[in-house]
């Protein structure tokens, strides 16, 4: 791995389907696993075997078909979740087991009953377990976003100690700040023993729409691989968005930082997952959304008429979407009207256009949007 390089661990077939309503057949979700492994995802979860039957059957049949992507299979950090993991899946060409435990006090107190010394125990007996299986194994520390720094660098430790490849830090409840999240990875690179041995992972939810910013918080204090899902599905709020975190590194550079992921085809990746699970898909979604790269207020329809970075800091081709859109409304100027009207094979001079211009305006404020269909009307209704 590249020292610019991020890995991208996709979850869109674990955390993402858990949302109510999503759950998906075996069938659809090896539709969707092949795509992702198309897309160029580094660690496609592909889902909690132990959970039941049906999750177990979908693993296997990831970890048969997946040719490029590492397949992952979360556990708790119980023996028997371990067990069940491993043998679905021992067809993958490249496999991992992520197991964990929660370590916030509140965690340790009232969903364990436990005590710090005792979670780490029970930490490090999971990985090793799991390492007893597969070589790469991935330890997450539930609810690190409220762990306290100095007990989870001692978690840390420990687990890479028992064969941790990966550390992932998760933001389980979409609390942290930014600068709070990006510290809290500051801290571990800087005071965990063996830290160079094991990947740090950013797992954020987007309880409070923070959870790209604290991903890429993450990765700008040492992380390396972010944790994320296609349209930002997942538990309450939903996960970090895996568009959003490629295309922040694509479009900055400067940063040094990049995926493997074909940018291509995140547009009908998205399209598809949506489609599938029966989530729709926010017109304003950043990436993706069907406002994404729309335009319809008359001053910015005539800057990116004239010249489309005056206001898209990204071309619409690079995701996978043909075209900006320029949409007629009331608010629209005479530029985007003579525009639509070329397109669609009418040249009209100054004169012509000042006068349909008046006749649109007539249609604008009678409804939502003027499409081409209402253009020929409307420069009939001129005389022209």
């Amino acid at each position: 791995m590249v020292k610019g390089h991020v890995q991208i661990f996709d979850t869109t077939l674990r955390d993402g389907e858990q949302v109510p309503g999503c759950k998906l057949d075996t069938q659809n979700k090896l539709i969707i696993a092949e795509r992702l492994d198309e897309l160029g995802v580094d660690v496609l979860e592909a889902g909690f075997p132990i959970s039941s039957p049906g999750d177990f059957d979908s693993v296997v049949k990831i970890s048969q078909l997946i040719k490029k992507s590492r397949v992952c299979g979360l556990t708790r950090a119980v023996k028997k979740d371990i067990e069940v993991a491993a043998d679905a899946l021992k067809y993958a060409k490249k496999s991992r087991i992520h197991t964990g435990i929660g370590t916030s006090d509140s965690h340790i107190k009232y969903k364990f009953n436990s005590d710090r010394e005792s979670i780490i125990e029970r930490a490090v007996a999971a990985v090793s377990y799991a390492k007893s299986f597969v070589e790469d194994v991935e330890f997450y520390a539930e609810d690190a976003g409220r762990t306290d720094n100095e007990y989870l660098a001692r978690v840390c430790e420990a687990v890479i100690k028992a064969g941790a490849t990966v550390l992932n830090i998760p933001d389980t409840t979409g609390y942290c700040l930014p600068h709070e999240y990006g510290a809290k990875i500051k801290y571990l690179k800087e005071n965990v023993t063996g830290i160079d041995k094991a990947i740090l992972s950013c797992h954020c939810h987007n309880d409070l729409g923070l959870a790209t910013a604290n991903s890429m918080a993450g990765v700008l204090n040492g992380a390396r691989q972010i944790e994320c899902t296609i349209n930002g599905i997942g538990e309450r709020a939903g996960n970090t968005s895996l568009e959003e975190v490629v295309m922040i590194m694509r479009q900055h550079p400067d940063l040094k930082l990049d995926t493997h992921i074909n940018s291509k085809l995140l547009y009908s990746t998205s399209q598809l997952v949506s489609e599938s699970m029966g989530m729709p898909i926010q017109p304003n979604k950043a990436v993706v959304g069907a406002n994404a790269f729309a335009h319809s207020s008359g001053i910015h329809q005539d800057g990116v008429i004239k010249k489309r970075e005056t206001y898209e800091i990204m071309d619409p081709k690079d995701v996978g979407v043909t075209e900006s859109a320029i949409v007629l409304t009331a608010r629209s100027g005479r530029a985007a009207l003579a525009y639509r009207a070329k397109k669609i094979g009418f040249e009209l001079d100054k004169l012509q256009l000042d006068k349909v211009y008046i006749e649109f305006l007539k249609v604008a404020d009678q409804q939502k949007e003027v499409f081409d269909d209402d253009i020929p009307k409307i420069i009939e209704a001129c005389g022209l």
